[in-house]
């Protein structure tokens, strides 16, 4: 399956993928948002044993994996998983291609690939303090039906450093 945009090509995730996630990883832990999501591993075996994983999902919709590319460079990918009503998106965008239009381009894509699939409805969590995703799923269609506490992290005294994220939904 390969979708083509006016700049990209939206595709599902290989094997040989493992580095560039790797440097997406990489980039976005030096992120003032890394502190509002799962700390990403970026040892070299682990990252190649998980892109094979997410590789040999195969083509069915319960979790799919699609690398976003600009030309031949994997710039980002879209993480899908089924959930009960629904599929819950994750994403994650090399610094060096943000504030360009790749994400809402690539994803406003997808989306109507997905809904050909006949999937019909989409959630995602962000922290409400990482605004350009907040802004990036408000610019796609989603609203936001509520709010949880999270935490990934402790302080130095071991407490949860906890923070509002948002639960946000699309119809398609």
């Amino acid at each position: 399956m390969l979708i083509k945009t006016e700049r990209l090509r939206i595709r599902r995730v290989r094997a040989e993928d493992w580095q560039s996630i790797k440097a997406i990883w990489e980039s976005f832990n030096l992120s003032i948002y890394a502190q509002y999501d799962m700390p990403h591993n970026t040892d070299a075996a682990d990252v190649r044993a998980r892109i094979a994983r997410w590789a040999n999902a195969g083509s069915g919709i319960e979790h799919m994996f699609f690398a976003v590319c600009l030309g031949e460079t994997v710039i980002g990918y879209i993480a899908l998983n089924q959930r009960e009503n629904g599929h819950e998106i994750g994403y994650c965008f090399h610094i060096d291609y943000h504030g360009k239009g790749y994400a809402k381009e690539s994803h406003a894509a997808l989306f109507t690939y997905l809904s050909g699939q006949g999937i019909t409805r989409l959630t995602a969590g962000t922290a409400l303090l990482n605004l350009p995703s907040v802004n990036l799923l408000k610019k796609l269609g989603f609203k936001q039906i509520g709010t949880e506490k999270v935490s990934f992290y402790h302080d130095d005294k071991g407490k949860e450093i906890v923070f509002d994220g948002g639960i946000f939904e699309l119809i398609l």
